[in-house]
């Protein structure tokens, strides 16, 4: 018996029913507007110009659901008086690209501009109409058990109630019915409000694509951020290993590697700047753009690693730039870091070949007797993300990756980009 009167019992109810008696009562500023049509067409018959005002009044009423700021504030209102989960409106906005990512299509601010006004004439409608029976119940409620021969007559029915049990049975009932009435009307807005105030289905494909939008950059910001922090951790701390090995016999070669240390640090101190302002949705500092002009400073801060690097570059690779030239360098990076992990000290061949259409990288570094490529794990902890990062890099740049054990003791990282889908 409870459970069935717990729906009577919710605050939302009766935040509801007062919601559509505010919108039953913001509506009548309009209907001596509505009521100028009748006014000046008096031949026309009774009935007629009763329909004629109600149109007028409903088309006054939907004008004004016509303007943005209106439907924000039905829906914010709705939100707290239905306790409806209605999403903000979708701004029409474009947000600026970042140098790694393409602007997103244009998000219209409302496809169905008729959903707004609907829902104001329904709302109106809902309002008088649940303000009307109930109202008129309520009044019966408090008047019949006062008077000594009192009845309640509807739709030219009439029901007496002589005593003074039946006045009080009757009077209760007005009121239960009163209750059930704002309930109905309650109810009736909450399953109206997602279909007309919630995001029509252009708008829901606009918030997929936008959330869409946001975890890929959030993916990429997790790569940049992987790539630059985890190389200068494996580079700091083999350049650390290095500086207090000859820290004593050779000053010069410790204060180099220290020099690096420094530098190194404070290049990945720019990029988590970047990458914790852009997760924060702060203005972050611009995001330093390394490209394969930067591939000196790389190459010899992995010597001052103690690291032997031989480079083998050819073609325009300095004039590659954009996106293609970005992420090349992230790649090399990735694949140098792994050669530092887990190589076995000896030589790190590097190779960049540009040519018109293709852009050719690869990392070749010898690995200790007995480790499984570049899965050997025993020097540094690795998280298992690297391979996979580089992976998808690739993937979305439409090029080729393979990556393995290149003879016995070799591993092997090389990759193909084509150079049209940096445009």
């Amino acid at each position: 018996m409870i459970k069935g009167f717990r729906p009577l019992l919710r605050g939302s109810t009766y935040s509801g029913a007062l919601f559509a008696f505010c919108g039953a009562v913001a509506s009548l500023p309009l209907l001596p507007l509505a009521m100028l049509p009748a006014l000046t067409w008096r031949s026309a018959p009774y009935g007629v110009r009763v329909v004629v005002t109600l149109v007028a009044w409903a088309a006054l009423v939907g004008t004004v659901g016509l303007a943005r700021t209106t439907r924000r504030v039905l829906v914010a209102c709705a939100r707290w008086a239905l306790k409806v989960p209605l999403p903000d409106p979708v701004a029409t906005r474009r947000r600026a690209a970042s140098p790694d990512t393409a602007a997103g299509p244009p998000v219209p601010a409302s496809v169905d501009r008729l959903r707004t006004p609907l829902w104001l004439v329904l709302h109106v409608a809902l309002g008088w109409m649940g303000t009307t029976v109930s109202g008129l119940l309520l009044l019966a409620a408090l008047t019949l058990p006062l008077g000594a021969d009192a009845g309640l007559s509807v739709f030219g029915r009439t029901v007496r109630a002589d005593g003074a049990w039946s006045r009080g049975v009757t009077a209760l009932g007005c009121l239960l019915l009163a209750v059930v009435g704002c309930a109905a009307v309650t109810r009736a807005l909450r399953w109206l409000a997602p279909r007309l105030l919630g995001p029509s289905p252009a708008e829901r494909l606009a918030l997929a694509a936008e959330r869409e939008r946001r975890l890929a950059e959030r993916n990429r910001l997790a790569h940049e951020l992987h790539d630059s922090i985890g190389h200068t951790l494996t580079a700091t701390t083999i350049q650390a290993a290095v500086a207090g090995e000859v820290l004593a016999t050779d000053p010069v070669a410790a204060r180099a590697a220290l020099r690096s240390i420094e530098e190194s640090a404070r290049s990945a101190l720019e990029d988590l700047d970047h990458v914790l302002g852009a997760l924060r949705e702060e203005s972050a500092p611009t995001a330093p753009t390394r490209s394969l002009a930067d591939l000196p400073e790389l190459l010899e801060r992995l010597r001052h690693a103690g690291a032997v690097v031989e480079p083998e570059l050819s073609g325009g690779w300095a004039q590659v730039n954009g996106t293609l030239s970005r992420a090349a360098y992230r790649i090399l990076q990735e694949g140098l870091t792994n050669a530092l992990r887990h190589g076995a000290g000896g030589p790190v061949r590097v190779r960049v070949a540009a040519a018109p259409d293709v852009l050719e990288l690869g990392v070749v570094n010898p690995v200790r007797p007995g480790a499984r490529g570049a899965a050997d794990r025993r020097a540094f902890p690795t998280s298992g993300h690297g391979l996979p990062g580089l992976a998808e890099r690739v993937r979305l740049l439409h090029g080729e990756m393979e990556s393995g054990p290149a003879g016995p003791e070799h591993w092997r990282l090389a990759v193909r980009l084509p150079v049209r889908s940096s445009s």
